[in-house]
């Protein structure tokens, strides 16, 4: 089997060979240090690990998987916020980067190898400018640096737009409050204005251009060509396109051989903005759903499509999560793993997500192993017996541990919320009251009074409580917390 991607800028999937012969490096755009993270951002980053984590799977014997995200902490959104505020940019990216950390953990996100920030990067930034104005790609006009676009011949290759299309959607004029020689032409460098920060460059005081951050991380940080660029499809154009034109215009090299690119957010079926009033934080829905259904419900498309976010998607999302949790948990400390795995399983999976990381078909196989353990241990709290093998058991257990954790769905890594006032007051002694709650459950379930068994259970789950029952009698419980 190969892994197939689908590359942006081919627009079809290719085998996926790394350039270098023990190391895959890969750039994902990160966020923007002015607010919190959004249901956009959570979806990019949880399919970017899971790009991550199967690469680190699938290479494990041969690459290790080389992996950065930047951190933009220097733009006109921050500068604007701080001012909003009555705070400096460092101390609004401070808050937010901190914030940004939190969310991700939470998410089971892995960490990326590197977190380049754009204040760190300046003279790399400069110095790029500088080669691109030596070789008559940029060009100095009223104190700022702007990119000749005319000069790059290939430019729209990425979003597959001609330069005259693009000419003919905008103004048809230069904006006389800047100094362009064409309508398309983009900043490269800012000259500074009153009391905003400023770097010393030479062209004067002034602050870069946002696409030159892209470029010049991507080169210090992994070289000048890498295996995978990815991020939003809303990057696509310009900001893309625009790093291709600046990188590619020095170095002469491709600065990806592929292109990925994660499909939007809809709420409800409207896309997501502050005006329509659906805007959602990660932080929001964090307070509400937990994190690993958010992941999984993310999970449950495929990446290049656009996905709807409604109750009734993330409810089955939920539903779904307790499935597999339930199929893990229930034999936790029954089975001392032995690392035997039922192949089958496992080659399906892995024919899957080889196909352009289909992790939707991926996780029907998931579904499949979890729903064969519950009916196991059903069918044992039933008659005390395996209707199959002790050994298959075990294997199905180790496989469907191994095949969740490559998505980044850990039993181990859950942080669910709740309002509940118990929970903010745990010196109420509240285990006492759930364990006397439980053992009046299995009191009621001996009687065989399902009715009061169930009422209990419900009781519980109000009170924010998740009920497992295991195979020899007894229950697991956890607080959603």
């Amino acid at each position: 089997m190969t892994l197939r991607i689908y590359n942006s800028l081919t627009r079809r999937k290719t085998e996926f060979q790394p350039q270098q012969p023990d190391q895959i490096t890969m750039y994902v755009c990160g966020v923007t240090v002015y607010d919190y993270c959004h249901l956009g951002h959570a979806r990019a980053y949880v399919v970017w690990d899971m790009v991550h984590r199967y690469l680190q799977y699938r290479f494990s014997r041969t690459h290790r998987v080389k992996y950065v995200q930047n951190i933009t902490d220097i733009d006109d959104k921050i500068l604007k916020r701080a001012n909003e505020q009555g705070s400096t940019m460092q101390e609004l990216a401070k808050t937010y980067i901190k914030a940004y950390e939190e969310d991700m953990a939470k998410l089971n996100i892995l960490p990326a190898d590197r977190y380049p920030r754009a204040t760190e990067f300046v003279p790399a930034m400069i110095r790029l400018i500088q080669a691109l104005e030596a070789q008559g790609y940029a060009y100095a006009s009223g104190g700022d640096v702007y990119y000749a676009v005319q000069k790059f011949p290939e430019y729209g290759k990425l979003s597959h737009r001609q330069l005259s299309d693009l000419q003919a959607g905008a103004s048809g004029r230069v904006d006389e409050t800047e100094h362009k020689r064409y309508p398309l032409d983009f900043a490269l460098w800012k000259s500074a204005k009153p009391n905003e920060p400023y770097w010393e460059s030479p062209w004067g005081r002034g602050r870069p251009g946002w696409h030159i951050e892209c470029s010049a991380m991507v080169r210090e940080c992994l070289g000048d060509s890498i295996d995978i660029h990815a991020g939003g499809a809303d990057l696509q154009f310009p900001h893309h396109e625009n790093e291709i034109a600046q990188s590619e215009a020095v170095t002469r090299k491709p600065l990806a051989h592929f292109w990925m690119h994660n499909g939007f957010v809809n709420i409800d079926g409207e896309k997501m903005s502050k005006s329509l009033g659906n805007f959602r934080t990660l932080r929001s829905l964090l307070q509400v759903y937990e994190p690993m259904a958010i992941r999984l419900f993310i999970l449950q498309s495929h990446y290049r499509q656009p996905i709807d976010f409604t109750e009734e998607a993330i409810a089955a999302s939920t539903k779904a999560w307790h499935t597999i949790e339930e199929a893990i948990a229930s034999w936790n400390g029954k089975f001392s793993a032995d690392g035997e795995q039922e192949n089958s399983y496992i080659e399906k999976f892995s024919e899957a997500m080889d196909d352009d990381f289909n992790t939707a078909v991926s996780l029907s196989v998931i579904f499949e192993i979890a729903k064969k353990l519950i009916a196991v241990k059903n069918s044992y709290l039933h008659s005390g017996k395996y209707p199959i093998s002790e050994a298959e058991v075990v294997r199905l257990w180790n496989t469907l541990k191994f095949l969740a954790s490559i998505l980044g769905l850990e039993t181990d890594k859950i942080f669910p919320a709740t309002t509940l006032a118990v929970k903010s007051n745990p010196q109420m002694g509240i285990s006492a009251i759930v364990e006397d709650l439980i053992e009046k459950r299995r009191i009621a379930r001996k009687a065989k009074n399902y009715q009061e068994s169930d009422r209990i259970r419900d009781e519980l789950k109000a009170m924010g409580v998740t009920l497992i029952d295991q195979p020899d009698g007894t229950t697991r419980w956890r607080f959603n917390n």
